[in-house]
């Protein structure tokens, strides 16, 4: 019995963990870094304009979807999730 509450207590903390690292701004900001080097690399390849300027947009449209995204859950949760409830 207590083996079967150990294997549980790990799992949690490993649950924990992984959703703090899912919310977190490190992975945020890794995320957008990948992001501002691929476009800045495709856009001076394909030789359109001022490349490393211009791989601010879609970095810049990831970073403000991960801002608006709590907002957004938090009412679609409120509004429209029917959840286990009756």
């Amino acid at each position: 019995m207590s083996a079967d509450l150990e294997a549980i207590k790990e799992r949690n903390a490993r649950v924990e963990a992984d959703k703090a690292w899912e919310t977190s701004w490190v992975r945020r900001l890794f995320i957008a870094s990948v992001t501002y080097a691929i476009a800045a690399f495709y856009m001076h390849t394909a030789g359109l304009g001022n490349a490393f300027l211009g791989a601010f947009v879609p970095t810049g449209g990831y970073l403000l979807s991960t801002v608006s995204l709590p907002f957004a859950k938090t009412y679609w949760i409120k509004n429209f999730y029917k959840g286990q409830e009756s």
